[in-house]
């Protein structure tokens, strides 16, 4: 078999429907929308989620909570997770998504929690911290600077 010789399995290929093309052609006249009403208007049909004038069901389901649109979005960290880094490293949202730590940095920036034990001295940077956090921080020799 040679390129020029390729072609499709039998029935693997179908001919394109061409609507309005006459009666003969199988999809004249109304070109497969049936008779007349909304739907063989052009342009015509319904909104998505439109049930005749029923209610719709995205109306009838019971509506639950809240959502704040005020809510704030911090990256987290525990003290513990800082042990990584070397002592006298200055710790910042930056480093932390640079090595893999954060993988997004979120609108309000990071918040340092007071989880576990800080073995290393080191300078923090975030816009958060719990107290717990600066005292196991400065404890170790660091600082807890808030941005």
């Amino acid at each position: 078999m040679k390129l020029h010789e390729l072609k499709p399995a039998k029935g693997a290929v179908k001919k394109d429907k061409r609507k309005g093309r006459g009666t003969g052609s199988g999809l004249g006249k109304t070109a497969g929308r049936g008779a007349n009403g909304q739907n063989a208007r052009s342009g015509g049909g319904v909104r998505p989620g439109f049930e005749g004038g029923q209610m719709p069901l995205i109306r009838r389901i019971p509506k639950r909570g809240f959502t704040n649109i005020f809510k704030k979005q911090y990256n987290t960290m525990n003290v513990e997770d800082l042990n990584v880094f070397e002592n006298g490293t200055e710790v910042t949202v930056e480093l932390l998504k640079a090595n893999g730590y954060v993988k997004k940095i979120e609108k309000d920036g990071l918040k340092i929690l007071g989880d576990g034990n800080l073995e290393k001295n080191l300078t923090v940077k975030a816009q958060k911290f719990t107290k717990a956090a600066i005292e196991k921080i400065e404890a170790a020799g660091g600082k807890a600077e808030v941005i």
